[in-house]
């Protein structure tokens, strides 16, 4: 499997009549095959072929979980296109500059995105086109310097051609090395870093993952994580695909529990947030059941298991939890309920699975071994044999997209510097200890870099310099966001100079809140402060004027 191209010939020529994805749609559930599949696939990158897109150019893609998102992807990267995921829920501003950086030629997106695009498009040199689902255009005309199309009109216009033996999909063949997907992820410059991952990078993945867990023909995986997510692509799309098997999405978070219910899931990847969820309302109906309890006492929680996994569908076997820590006695309690519970290690810019528990033989406390084809090595360890996990393997990236300067600086030789901290037993089983780089990860699994959130408040006139730090409320994993800023009292002094106005320190404290919560109103809304401090005393710096990080933190909370 060296493209993603031949797993998808590979899963359309043994299982065409099997299902690829399952959606609700107006209350009704509905299928593609993986004959669907590759018909729309040819169809999709004849539309592209019609727009002028050329193999090794960027398209980027911006809607939610939808099957359309899984058959644009296909139709794209299929012909050696370079695809750019885009977060739906990022604001203006990331958006503007995740298609500047890309020179995205061309967005497909969700109707329901065209306000925000509206307003971007404009000032985006390289886009070229905007072809929007949901019927939002009803023709094809130019504005801005940009052609707006129809999905269904394109692919109507295509449809035809996309059957001819020489069609787009059969002139243009990607190689294992060319690049599948960008995928930006904030960095220590403040502004995202496009990782460049190719074909043969995500292909890996496949071959290391089934050495791990069993996936059959009839496994039904559940989508709940969002596919422009590295743990969703590979995880949700890719791996199934390899197997044959199928995939349905949920609907939304809320009715993730009915929908289980509904499509019997038998494989669900989550985040910690979700699978904490699912747990804690299944240990609290546990509790109420003086039988139930006793049995888990004794031993027999695979009995009570019967009737928890009738409650999800009948035929969960497997949890797989990655994209932040995760609690070991949660997944000890799914196993004993004879749901194998597996917990994982990656960065988007590995594809993203570094290291996974077996599921015979699981390590609760560990995020599992580095898969067959992945090496991994402890660098510069200390007494207790924690360093900097770094990588070694066919999923690294090929580096950023543009940025010699920070693919340099994550690459030691051949291997990939994670920033994480960990050590490795006897056995290889990993453990996560602690990161060298100032990521934050949130309760879902979210990454927040500080410098992102940093540069966009300190473009408030009002605030001079700022520091963005996690801590951690007591009933949660995860972290969250604050901020310690510093106000510009010079030129707070002037302004309300003007206005016939003095400032107490209070007052100096609220407007520097508010000028925070109204500046973070550019980013998305998980990586705004939770907390503002605010000092008046300069931050402390090195001689090179780089803030000493390491001097600031912010004391954990109660609630």
């Amino acid at each position: 499997m060296s493209t993603i191209r031949t797993v998808l010939l590979d899963a359309a020529a043994q299982r065409s009549d099997g299902v690829a994805v399952r959606w609700k749609s107006e209350g009704v559930w509905r299928t593609w095959t993986y004959g669907d599949y590759l018909k729309k696939t040819r169809n999709i990158a004849e539309a592209a072929g019609k727009l002028g897109v050329k193999p090794g150019q960027r398209v980027a893609m911006m809607m939610e979980n939808r099957p359309e998102w899984m058959v644009v992807y296909l139709g794209l990267a299929c012909c050696g296109i370079e695809v750019v995921p885009i977060d739906a829920r990022l604001q203006e501003r990331e958006v503007a500059h995740i298609l500047n950086d890309s020179e995205s030629c061309a967005l497909f997106a969700s109707g329901k995105l065209w306000p925000l695009i509206s307003e971007i498009e404009g000032g985006l040199a390289a886009l070229k086109h905007v072809v929007l689902l949901d019927g939002v255009f009803s023709e094809t005309k130019k504005a801005d310097g940009v052609r707006h199309h129809d999905f269904a009109a394109l692919l109507a216009s295509a449809e035809a051609d996309a059957q001819r033996p020489d069609s787009f999909f059969d002139r243009n063949v990607p190689a294992e090395g060319d690049v599948a997907s960008i995928i930006y992820t904030s960095g220590t410059t403040g502004r995202p870093k496009g990782a460049m991952l190719t074909h043969g990078n995500f292909t890996s993945q496949l071959e290391g993952a089934f050495q791990y867990f069993t996936v059959r023909t009839s496994d039904n995986f559940l989508l709940v994580l969002p596919l422009h997510h590295a743990f969703a692509f590979t995880g949700n799309f890719l791996v199934p695909m390899g197997a044959m098997c199928e995939v349905s999405i949920v609907e939304n978070l809320r009715t993730v529990s009915e929908n289980m219910r509904e499509v019997s899931p038998s494989i669900l990847l989550a985040v910690p947030l979700l699978a904490e969820k699912m747990h804690n309302a299944i240990i609290a109906k546990v509790r109420k059941n003086p039988v139930a309890r006793l049995l888990l006492a004794i031993g027999l929680g695979k009995v009570v298991g019967k009737k928890v996994i009738a409650g999800l569908g009948g035929r969960l076997r497997i949890i797989i939890c990655g994209g932040a820590a995760s609690d070991p006695a949660m997944l000890r309690n799914f196993t004993k309920f004879g749901i194998k519970s597996l917990e994982g290690y990656g960065l988007s810019e590995t594809a993203p699975i570094i290291t996974l528990a077996p599921e015979n033989k699981i390590k609760f406390g560990s995020v599992g071994r580095p898969l067959p084809n992945c090496e991994i090595r402890i660098a510069s360890p200390n007494a207790e044999g924690i360093g900097e996990i770094q990588v070694r393997g066919p999923m690294v990236m090929k580096g950023y997209f543009h940025n010699e300067a920070a693919t340099a600086e994550v690459f030691d030789g051949p291997w990939f510097r994670t920033g994480d901290l960990g050590k490795m037993d006897a056995e290889n089983y990993v453990t996560i200890t602690g990161r060298k780089k100032s990521l934050i990860v949130n309760r879902e699994g979210k990454n927040i870099y500080p410098e992102e959130v940093e540069m966009v408040v300190n473009a408030s006139p009002y605030i001079l310099e700022s520091i963005v730090v996690g801590y951690h409320a007591a009933s949660e994993k995860g972290e969250r966001v604050g901020i310690i800023v510093v106000p510009d009292m010079d030129r707070i002094g002037e302004d309300h100079k003007e206005k016939g106005q003095s400032l107490s320190d209070d007052q100096v404290v609220a407007l520097c809140k508010s000028e925070v919560q109204r500046m973070a109103r550019e980013i998305a809304e998980y990586k705004r402060p939770r907390r503002i401090l605010v000092r008046f005393e300069p931050l402390e710096k090195t001689t090179t004027q780089k803030v000493k990080r390491y001097l600031y933190s912010m004391p954990d909370t109660e609630d």
